[in-house]
């Protein structure tokens, strides 16, 4: 058994680039990925349902999506709760009311809240990834207790979380073939996103910082070049008058 889980390997993300931002797109299906799949166990307590908003759908979808789902409000004029439909101010459904139901549904184990998963786990992106596609059969001597399953990428390898991903497993709307490696790179996306969704104006502000910064820096090493030059390039040369004698004791001496 592995104690610390393999190192994942780099896979090439978009937003991990110097200058990089989120593809949109690929948030897009991976929300679908997550509603349809993760969303069963998973929890996204950090996430609203505004936050979608301009990010991978309209707000038309969004509050479409949001009235999909009840949640309890009230008390009314009469103190009685009541269920309405879900608003843009609302947080995303939790799949359980609390975590001893967490836990009685999935056979003690303790689904993970995802809203920051991909800052919480050393590797980030890069280990949800392998993760999610890491399964494998156990190898020969390692034998598993009932209810867990091999993926060497967790710590142990013995991990109760069985695979999800599957060839064709998510219908997409745009056409995109739903294999389990862009499944899971679409839905780690969309969980990186939930995680920074601050990421995309960060990039942008700060590479119009450095843009400023570089042309004040180019303007100021002008400006010192051109106004120090006279001097740095000046000679002093000292000339005696011509009636002075020669004999430096007769200096001042006519």
């Amino acid at each position: 058994m592995i104690d610390d889980g393999l190192h994942p390997p780099t896979y090439p993300f978009q937003q991990l680039n110097t200058f990089g931002t989120f593809d949109h797109a690929s948030i897009r299906r991976g929300y679908q990925v997550y509603r349809e799949i993760c969303a069963a166990c998973h929890s996204l307590d950090l996430v609203h349902w505004r936050n979608l908003v301009n990010v991978a759908f309209t707000e038309d979808e969004v509050k479409a999506m949001a009235a999909e789902y009840e949640y309890r409000a009230g008390p009314d004029d009469n103190g009685e709760y009541f269920n309405r439909p879900g608003i843009l101010a609302d947080p995303m459904p939790k799949p359980y009311p609390n975590e001893e139901a967490a836990r009685a549904g999935n056979n003690g184990a303790y689904p993970p809240d995802l809203s920051l998963i991909t800052k919480a786990r050393h590797g980030g992106v890069n280990y949800i990834y392998s993760l999610i596609t890491g399964y494998h059969e156990p190898p020969a001597g390692v034998e598993l207790r009932e209810g867990l399953h091999f993926n060497p990428y967790f710590p142990g390898g013995a991990i109760s979380m069985a695979q999800n991903l599957y060839d064709g497993i998510v219908d997409y709307e745009d056409g995109t073939p739903a294999t389990a490696s862009q499944m899971a790179k679409d839905v780690v996306t969309f969980l990186d996103w939930a995680a920074q969704p601050e990421l995309d104006d960060r990039k942008r502000k700060g590479t119009q910082v450095l843009i400023i910064v570089s042309l004040l820096l180019a303007l100021s090493v002008w400006s010192k070049r051109h106004r120090f030059s006279s001097l740095k390039t000046r000679k002093i040369v000292y000339n005696p008058p011509k009636d002075w004698s020669s004999n430096p004791r007769d200096l001042g001496k006519k």
